[in-house]
């Protein structure tokens, strides 16, 4: 008979979050998976388990995941959880999981609280039309403002973990880019001391100079949208490209290389100054 594996996502602060079927595959578990014994200890209390557990975290879990498809090719219903949140997206679990998938083992995933939405939303800057999660921020200065730019490609929020000694860094390269993004710090989310710091990125560098305590999610806004280029300008400007001999076409893929105007926009006009000019 074969056994199962079950990715259950346990609460990022408040024990009461976590759910009914959450935890009757804590208590219906042969062995559970976690990163630290010590803190699943207490959600086990508070589900009612007395499931074993087994240590699976970033330095064993390779070895630990052909582990625990041999105990799930035996029988044995396995549940797997992180310290929080859901299992595999910032924390251990992926090999798990795919090694699971791999050997033909059944796999469900019961969703719970997780500190990405939940900084997406408490921070105010959700558009719904979309998110990115980008993980950690890297640490080393010149790769951390390569992330910083890379931001500028996401035309939605994006939500960024950090840890509470550093938030101090990624906000300062928020804000040497960009100084006006708005930016809200989420701290401690669904625990006593819950907080979210809501500005701009440069309120925020110069708010927050000392290490915060507790779980830190960032979310950045969107850059905003650039002007709207004025067509009858931009017609005009391109004139002298006609003058001297560019098809529309190319004067508008000329403008748009220059970053002077989208393409659309710098073809509308230089048909416009292609006409302008015909008329005069």
């Amino acid at each position: 008979m074969s056994g199962s594996l079950a990715v259950v996502a346990t609460p990022i602060g408040a024990l009461d979050d976590l759910s009914p079927r959450a935890a009757q595959a804590l208590r219906d578990a042969d062995v559970v998976a976690c990163e630290d014994t010590r803190r699943t200890a207490v959600l086990l209390r508070h589900a009612g388990s007395d499931a074993p557990m087994v240590p699976a975290h970033q330095h064993n879990e390779a070895r630990r995941a052909a582990d625990l498809v041999r105990r799930m090719q035996d029988g044995a219903q396995v549940v797997l959880v992180s310290d929080a949140g859901m299992p595999a997206v910032s924390d251990p679990g992926a090999r798990v999981v795919a090694a699971a998938v791999e050997a033909g083992v059944p796999v469900t995933v019961i969703p719970g609280p997780g500190a990405v939405e939940t900084a997406l939303v408490a921070s105010g800057l959700a558009s719904g039309t979309g998110y990115a999660f980008a993980g950690f921020a890297p640490r080393k200065a010149a790769e951390l403002r390569a992330f910083v730019e890379r931001l500028d490609g996401w035309a939605q929020p994006v939500v960024v973990f950090e840890g509470p000694r550093r938030v101090g860094a990624l906000l300062a390269a928020i804000a040497a880019h960009d100084p006006a993004r708005p930016v809200a710090v989420c701290r401690e989310l669904t625990k006593v001391h819950e907080e979210v710091l809501r500005g701009t990125a440069s309120e925020l560098a110069a708010r927050i100079t000392a290490p915060l305590r507790g779980e830190v999610a960032v979310v950045v806004a969107p850059p905003a949208a650039p002007p709207a280029p004025d067509e009858d300008a931009l017609a005009a400007a391109i004139v002298p490209m006609l003058d001297a001999g560019m098809s529309p076409a190319r004067a508008a893929d000329v403008v748009a290389a220059l970053g002077a105007a989208p393409r659309n926009a710098a073809y509308r006009a230089a048909l416009a100054a292609s006409a302008m000019r015909d008329s005069a």
